[in-house]
């Protein structure tokens, strides 16, 4: 019989030589019927020049007797690998059967996986898992041992046999190298198009795979692999971090859009769902110029200081995010786009106004993030340059949160300056353990009665959150040579803005820290200056969001609505990560459409009587 091991091999090299592929049983009508390619010429070449002993020895007799003595072992190792095959049949069972009450439950997670735009269960995807690496492993241990212990067996066995070998590979060695290399040159020569004259070898591209069989893509990779240009722009913060914006260039565009990730996420969580249901493709396809931000906190730790202590590096809170990060790659935006009109219009008369209108686009944190930015961009009287804000699932209120959560926030209150002396960020420490939770991932989406126990107990983990938490695992950004960390800092932040019930700045713990931040002992109350705003706000809620819960959504519209800002609200039947990592055409639509309404920024007139509302506030407050 073939191994399955051996039946890998062989079937790994059909893929590559189809020539070598009988159509018939009689080798005579082959080669009257289809001219020999050399691969197909050189196998059966070396089929024939070794001849086939068919008799039957003793010694394989003994052989057999030993593989049996051994099969109760070889039963043993086997055991782990014939429950995953049978949990695997009972997974594609149940998935197959449209009534089975268990569908929902452990198999909603492969919904999201059916497009043929998917960039993480692409068709060539052929990563392994930890379980198929394992059984991999296996399968070539059992085959070199018995392997070993039949060429043993023989040799001692029959001597006679063993000398003849020996003086084979001692008398004549250069011979025997002449002849190897010869059935090599003719056994190694690659698959040609018949008709060809000078065929060239083609190689497969290497760049989707890491060496260890681990998806290390980038958003990069994902970019260019579909065909759309990229440009990467290196930002420097006002605090030394180095930043990563990445674009999508369309430079003679006068409309732009900035896309902003939240936690454990980057910019590849813009482009994850391929060309047809990334919002990143999507807005470049609407003739867009799109710029995608990646926030501070990766395990790679850019920054101006190569040798940062990584208490240092990881301790910044939600503030420097707002008002160091996003300012810094907006200005870059600004920047870059007003040098390139210039060279592309160098008639235009030069005026005060912006060239381009810039919209953005934000997710969970993002959307914090982005609110923090121009409330307090408004606040210091200076440009925020943006035109338009759409906001999916936005953080700022979580009075109402998953239970897992509320307990956590209990302990992170009071003492997360202390933990974050030992513990400064939540990330995957090594390389050898992201390696390995990359391909846990990958057992997930394989084994599908594994996957959707997983996605089961992460939604009940996470309060009944529908959204697709296992097919995020499988996310590129997670790999053993980077990925999104989650800092202490924000964390102790997004506790204090639920101890508060507030939409606040970060608290310092003192009178003194807060008035040198600020300018007053209490951190700033975002909330309260929503009247500034003066560009139009889009919300956008899940009514199966438990991280964010449509409930909070709803406070920054009500907010905003007392406060006369142009603010609209829209909820959908999804979960917190459906907005970004699903391909939900709904969402999507609505999303574009609403980025099609983008209006040039309001005059610096038309905002003075709303600065003023805010030096009489002042003036009170003091």
């Amino acid at each position: 019989g073939v191994s399955s091991f051996n039946q890998f091999i062989h079937e790994l090299s059909l893929e590559s030589d189809t020539s070598s592929i009988d159509y018939s049983s009689d080798d005579n009508n082959l080669d009257e019927t289809y001219p020999a390619s050399p691969s197909s010429h050189g196998s059966r070449s070396s089929r024939t020049s070794f001849p086939i002993n068919n008799a039957w020895h003793w010694t394989d007799l003994m052989a057999c007797i030993l593989s049996l003595i051994l099969l109760p072992a070889r039963l043993l190792l086997w055991m782990p690998f014939l429950v995953f095959r049978l949990l695997n049949i009972w997974g594609s069972k149940t998935s197959s059967d449209p009534g089975n009450p268990h569908l929902r439950n452990f198999h909603s997670f492969r919904n999201m996986h059916t497009t043929k735009d998917h960039v993480v269960n692409r068709s060539i995807d052929r990563r392994r898992g930890v379980v198929e690496d394992l059984h991999l492993a296996i399968e070539i241990f059992i085959e070199a041992i018995f392997d070993m212990l039949h060429k043993t067996v023989h040799c001692v066995l029959s001597p006679s046999s063993a000398f003849r070998i020996f003086r084979k590979l001692f008398s004549s060695a250069s011979a025997g190298v002449k002849d190897v290399d010869n059935d090599v040159l003719n056994a190694s020569v690659p698959p040609v198009t018949l008709g060809d004259k000078d065929p060239a070898p083609t190689e497969r591209n290497p760049t989707l795979h890491h060496a260890l069989n681990t998806d290390a893509r980038t958003c990069k990779d994902i970019i260019t692999e579909l065909g759309y240009p990229y440009e990467a722009i290196h930002v420097t913060t006002a605090d030394g971090y180095i930043l990563l914006l990445e674009r999508i260039p369309r430079r003679d565009a006068q409309k732009a859009v900035y896309l902003q990730h939240g936690i454990f996420d980057s910019s590849v969580g813009w482009v994850s769902n391929g060309v047809v249901g990334s919002s990143a493709f999507a807005a470049y396809d609407q003739g867009y110029d799109v710029f995608l931000g990646n926030l501070r906190g990766l395990v790679s730790r850019g920054h101006v200081d190569k040798n940062i202590p990584s208490r240092k590096y990881w301790w910044f809170t939600v503030n420097e995010l707002g008002t160091k990060d996003v300012p810094a790659m907006i200005e870059k935006i600004h920047e870059i786009k007003t040098a390139e009109l210039k060279m592309i219009q160098p008639d235009e008369e030069a005026n005060d106004e912006q060239p381009y209108k810039l919209g953005a686009i934000a997710h969970s944190l993002g959307g914090a993030v982005m609110l923090m930015y121009t409330v307090t961009r408004l606040i210091e009287q200076k440009p925020h340059r943006l035109s338009r804000l759409t906001l999916l699932s936005p953080a700022g209120f979580h009075d109402e949160t998953i239970f897992i959560l509320t307990v956590a926030h209990y302990f992170v209150v009071p003492l997360g300056p202390i933990l974050a002396f030992f513990v400064p960020a939540l990330y995957i420490p090594t390389r050898f353990f992201r390696m390995l939770f990359n391909k846990l991932a990958r057992d997930f989406h394989n084994y599908p009665a594994l996957g959707g126990l997983i996605q089961t107990v992460l939604s009940y983990t996470f309060g009944g959150d529908s959204s697709n938490w296992v097919g995020v695992m499988g996310l590129p950004h997670y790999n053993m040579d980077d990925m999104p960390g989650l800092s202490l800092g924000v964390i102790h932040h997004l506790a204090q803005v639920k101890w508060k019930g507030k939409f606040v700045m970060y608290d310092y713990g003192n009178a003194s820290a807060n008035m040198k931040a600020y300018g007053s002992p209490v951190p700033i109350d975002l909330g309260e200056y929503y009247s500034l705003i003066d560009i139009p706000i889009d919300l956008i809620a899940g009514r199966k969001d438990k991280i964010i819960s449509a409930a909070m959504v709803t406070r920054h519209y009500k907010l905003m609505k007392d406060a006369s800002v142009n603010v609209s609200y829209k909820e959908f039947e999804y979960g917190h990560l459906d907005f970004t990592k699903s391909n939900q055409e709904d969402i999507l639509a609505y999303v574009m459409s609403r980025l099609l309404l983008v209006e040039p920024a309001l005059k610096h007139q038309s905002s003075q009587k709303k600065t003023l509302k805010l030096k009489k506030k002042g003036q009170a407050s003091s």
